[in-house]
């Protein structure tokens, strides 16, 4: 007969997750025996579960009675999940105003390992067959999102990625000397391009978002047919509007002014 049993990595999640709601619904700190006859299991299961969750900070322990309770390290994990959802909520109208004044798709997005995941998409208002963009990853290096993003990480994050070889896409895609440069210059003007850098024929122009604390926590971005992105330089009046939308979402975040450079 097959094994029904679950593997074992699975099954240690579930006891961990279980430990977590338990010690969410109280009420107060919970020892390891009050816990494992709460969950049915073994005591030395629980503390090695609990000793674990510990070191990643989404327990803490008090040191009187030695019973846990709920650590910081989910409270950072919370609001990482609450930055995200605010960014979006926050930038609805903005980028739907967006899209409506320069008749390009927008999109928001904010950054994740070596890519620029979007977070809210606005099709681009016209009747041509377009796709939904929300959760699709682009590349920092050639995209106007990812730049825009790239820009104002620290600098650890920027060398890391520079170390690696950048993928090229097309012709255009820059290097990483090429990068660099660009990156500094994104820093004084908070805007961002692309040109047919990672699809051909197609182009973007961004601006990052700040948040209270003046850190870059998303961009927003529109994209389009290159010839009419670019018809010779950036098109009349594109980067202004991509900047104002940022700057509107900047404040709607508790952004007290427009932080170019660092």
């Amino acid at each position: 007969m097959p094994n029904s049993r679950r593997p074992t990595s699975i099954q240690s999640v579930d006891r961990a997750a279980a430990i977590l709601k338990a010690l969410a619904g109280g009420p107060g700190r919970l020892g390891v025996s009050e816990l494992a006859d709460r969950l049915g299991l073994a005591r030395p299961t629980v503390h090695g579960l609990l000793q674990t969750l510990l070191a990643q900070g989404f327990v803490e322990q008090d040191r009187v009675s030695e019973k846990y309770q709920l650590g910081a390290g989910l409270l950072q994990l919370g609001y990482s999940y609450l930055d995200v959802n605010e960014l979006r909520s926050r930038s609805i109208t903005y980028a739907a105003q967006l899209a409506v004044r320069t008749r390009f798709a927008v999109r928001v997005g904010v950054m994740h390992g070596a890519t620029a995941v979007v977070v809210h998409h606005v099709f681009r208002p016209d009747a041509t067959l377009q796709i939904l963009e929300v959760g699709s990853q682009l590349p920092l290096h050639a995209s106007a999102l990812g730049k825009a993003l790239l820009a104002f990480a620290s600098t650890d994050t920027i060398d890391n990625l520079l170390a690696m070889p950048l993928e090229r896409l097309t012709k255009r895609t820059p290097t990483a000397g090429a990068l660099r440069i660009q990156l500094n210059t994104i820093r004084l003007q908070a805007v961002a391009t692309e040109r047919d850098e990672a699809v051909l024929g197609e182009s973007s122009i961004a601006a990052p978002i700040f948040d209270r604390e003046s850190n870059a926590v998303g961009a927003i971005a529109v994209v389009g047919d290159t010839d009419r992105v670019f018809p010779r330089g950036p098109a009349r009046g594109l980067s202004t509007a991509v900047v104002e939308a940022a700057r509107g979402i900047s404040r709607e975040l508790g952004a007290n002014r427009w932080p170019f450079a660092g």
